[in-house]
């Protein structure tokens, strides 16, 4: 984008882009080759892959929105007329999607994140083996002849 409405803001995924590849070991290509050869052998890289896709997908949207406005204002009088605001909404959501999907980007890349360890017990709970039910499922065993008592039951009146 050579107009320049966020030049630096544009930096962002150049930042992020660094930042991933030095968590990693490789370069973003590399680690999207790897990614989609073994999407379950790294959580983390996966989620900082699919995020990262997301976060230059939104770039681009940016960066298409910022054209469209430019030149639409490069045509307009002194006042600015209704589809040119609308390109200016157009251009502030982009940069909300931009912006957010950064912070989770961010969010994916340090370990300390409020949230990070319990995520991070959480995937591993669901990953070990339980041993089995956490309650027990069947009815205890019984010796022949010897009944419930009366109180597991109820006490054998009809309730009203």
């Amino acid at each position: 984008m050579s107009d320049g409405i966020s030049d630096d803001a544009e930096d962002v995924v150049g930042v992020l882009t660094e930042r991933i590849e030095a968590r990693f070991g490789m370069d973003i290509g590399q680690l999207k080759a790897a990614v989609a050869a073994a999407p379950t052998a790294n959580l983390d890289a996966t989620d900082v892959v699919k995020w990262h896709g997301l976060l230059t997908e939104a770039q681009s949207v940016l960066d298409r929105a910022e054209d469209d406005l430019l030149a639409a204002l490069d045509t307009q009088p002194s006042e600015v007329d209704d589809p040119t605001m609308g390109l200016a909404h157009r251009v502030d959501a982009a940069v909300t999607a931009r912006d957010g999907r950064a912070l989770v980007v961010r969010w994916l890349l340090d370990p300390d994140a409020p949230g990070k360890k319990d995520l991070a017990a959480e995937r591993l709970a669901r990953l070990r083996p339980r041993p089995g039910p956490a309650v027990q499922t069947s009815a205890p065993h019984r010796p022949a002849g010897t009944s419930a008592p009366a109180s597991a039951w109820g006490t054998g009146r009809a309730v009203r």
